[in-house]
């Protein structure tokens, strides 16, 4: 008899057991580029790396530049291991079990315990711990085991070199202006300077949206001489010495690349 009743109850748990749903998987945060808005960053993965999944970041005079939050998250760990290892370091905890790291920094712009959303400034590209040069080595984990990168959900080039654009904590604000060449069709670059490669043109009269402004060849043009190059979409950059914008240097409240 109290077998039998053993037995009823094991097959009723069991029967319960396999109605109860399984608790979904806590989603991965939509990480971002750890660069300001427009910033363009080569990021390069290796089979070689440790570990094997992170992206190191460059791009020219990179040392100093600033790296911010690739997501929403807690700052749990704020490192200096010296010269070993990843030197200065930022671990950002984001939740179900997701972790970014930041390494070499050149130095820190938060604390322990503090909470970050995106484009949080945490520190600078530096070149401590076991780095051979400035860059920024950048990792993505989950319940501390590293994992492909994702921005925007999009998986990281592996293994090789690619060009990246941030769109950490962009906001609508942009500029706008109207390309006044005279008559003559204004080459596009693909980098703020004359030596980067032509990727098109723009017609004289062309109004166009400027996502953020940065420092480049200096051009003489319509309005003067200027080192001022406006980027018009992703890898698109003017002359703003070609362009009305209204302002006499830098646009007011658009970001800088």
């Amino acid at each position: 008899m109290g077998k039998r009743w053993f037995s009823l109850i094991a097959a009723g748990l069991l029967a319960v057991g396999t109605l109860l749903p399984a608790a979904p998987a806590m989603a991965a945060p939509t990480f971002k580029l750890p660069f300001p808005c427009g910033q363009s960053w080569s990021g390069q993965t290796r089979t070689d790396h440790s570990p094997a999944y992170a992206v190191d970041f460059n791009r020219t005079d990179d040392l100093g530049d600033p790296v911010v939050a690739s997501a929403p998250g807690t700052v749990d760990r704020v490192t200096d291991l010296g010269g070993t290892s990843y030197g200065k370091y930022v671990r950002i905890d984001h939740g179900g079990g997701y972790t970014t790291y930041y390494a070499h920094l050149n130095g820190f712009n938060v604390s322990v315990g503090q909470s970050v959303g995106y484009g949080k400034v945490i520190g600078w590209v530096g070149s401590t711990g076991g780095s051979s040069g400035p860059h920024l080595h950048y990792e993505q984990r989950l319940n501390g085991a590293d994992i492909q990168v994702r921005f925007n959900g999009s998986l990281a080039l592996y293994w090789g070199t690619k060009s990246y654009t941030s769109d950490n904590n962009c906001s609508s604000t942009t500029g706008s202006g109207t390309v006044n060449t005279s008559g003559t069709a204004l080459t596009v670059r693909s980098g703020p300077g004359t030596g980067y490669d032509a990727v098109g043109t723009v017609a004289d009269g062309t109004r166009v949206t400027i996502y953020c402004q940065t420092s480049g060849t200096s051009v003489t043009g319509t309005y003067g001489t200027s080192s001022i190059w406006d980027r018009i979409g992703t890898g698109r950059y003017i002359a703003d010495a070609y362009v009305y914008t209204g302002s006499d240097g830098y646009i007011p409240n658009v970001p800088r690349c």
